[in-house]
């Protein structure tokens, strides 16, 4: 349907748009990947490796081929029981419970809270098992889940924690960045995070050695020495492009962080009261990689955005133990994920985006027939 305004439509993202005042920077790092010769787990990769290490607060980086990769490869290294029971919130996107199954364990939902869309520490108690043994939070739309909270119920019962950080580079609760919160920190960075590639590519930050040393060798087919395997792994190694590109955007990302920041805050001047938006705090640090608010005529309202020449996406639109590969894995009722994932709208937030544009998605919400 063709937009009922004159003006340009305003994309959810563009990524033309997003990676254009970067472009020369990008380009010269392509071309010194391609001259250098080297293309597979070489300086660049160990440069970013180390500069991202460094950014999040952890002592190591390990680099790999995407997100999913990172949470897999990260559940597989903590040892766990064949079978074990892993916490995971009812509403994360279906790659975080994916890991968990892949990894030869169960996932275990957990109802996330209402305001935040995080998991809500309250209900992690209710869904414990005897065999549970890990907890992996999801960290949605760049803000941190209380993992004050969450890391203390993980202490109390020799829980180990992984962290879901696809959507949180440089999030922080306090003074300490997701990813360093648990035993391991997995970070997407496919294109449109906050934090993308020019492709596909992911990483796993810890702090512990030994799991590091063992993240660098299943990365790379299980070796630590050429032709000598001492685990069973796989190739998911960070590609020497994608690595170049990342050290290019890694060093404006603070940038990128403080306006979408700034958009956030128009978002929150100008948004009628009467749609739900995204809970705010002291100590949470959001980054903003979604904007999702709330309404009960979430179609309709999405409808008339587009009709006016504003595009929006729905983060999601189908809950995990609704979907059709998740039957038989994932049982019971959800409710609370229900209603989040009937009734969430993402609104444009990127780097391409103008406070102009907010001003407009504004006006444009404000006319909505309620």
């Amino acid at each position: 349907m063709l937009p009922m305004t004159d003006a340009p439509t305003i994309e959810y993202e563009s990524l033309v748009r997003s990676n254009a005042v970067l472009m020369d920077e990008l380009a010269a790092a392509a071309a010194g990947v391609i001259r250098g010769g080297w293309y597979v787990l070489g300086q660049e990769v160990a440069q970013f490796e180390a500069e991202f290490a460094h950014y999040i607060g952890a002592r190591h980086c390990i680099g790999v081929a995407n997100g999913l990769d990172a949470l897999i490869l990260s559940m597989e290294a903590l040892d766990l029981p064949p079978g074990s029971d892993i916490l995971v919130a009812s509403n994360t996107y279906i790659a975080t419970i994916i890991a968990i199954l892949r990894a030869g364990h169960h996932p275990v939902l957990v109802e996330p809270d209402l305001e935040t869309f995080n998991m809500d520490p309250a209900r992690l108690a209710g869904s414990m098992t005897p065999d549970t043994r890990a907890i992996c939070v999801t960290h949605l739309f760049g803000k941190s889940c209380r993992m004050d909270a969450i890391g203390a119920f993980a202490r109390d019962h020799g829980l180990r924690l992984v962290e879901d950080c696809a959507q949180s580079h440089g999030a922080r609760l306090g003074t300490k960045v997701t990813g360093t919160f648990g035993d391991a920190g997995c970070f997407s960075f496919y294109p449109t995070k906050n934090l993308g590639a020019v492709g596909e590519g992911g990483a796993v930050v810890t702090n512990d050695d030994a799991l590091a040393k063992r993240l660098r060798m299943t990365r790379n087919y299980g070796s630590e020495r050429k032709y000598v395997f001492k685990y069973v792994g796989v190739n998911s190694r960070l590609h020497e492009m994608q690595a170049a590109m990342l050290r290019v955007k890694l060093r404006h990302l603070d940038a990128l962080t403080a306006h979408k920041r700034l958009l956030a805050q128009a978002y929150f001047e100008q948004l009628p009261d009467w749609l739900e938006l995204p809970r705010r705090r002291e100590d949470e640090f959001d980054v903003f990689h979604i904007f999702g608010v709330r309404h009960v005529k979430r179609d309709a309202l999405r409808q008339h955005l587009l009709q006016h020449g504003v595009r929006t996406e729905i983060h999601y639109p189908i809950p995990p133990h609704r979907q059709e590969a998740m039957s038989g894995i994932l049982s019971g009722d959800w409710p609370v994920a229900d209603v989040l994932h009937g009734t969430q709208l993402s609104l444009p937030i990127s780097a391409g985006h103008t406070l102009q544009d907010v001003a407009r998605v504004c006006e444009v919400i404000q006319m909505f027939p309620r």
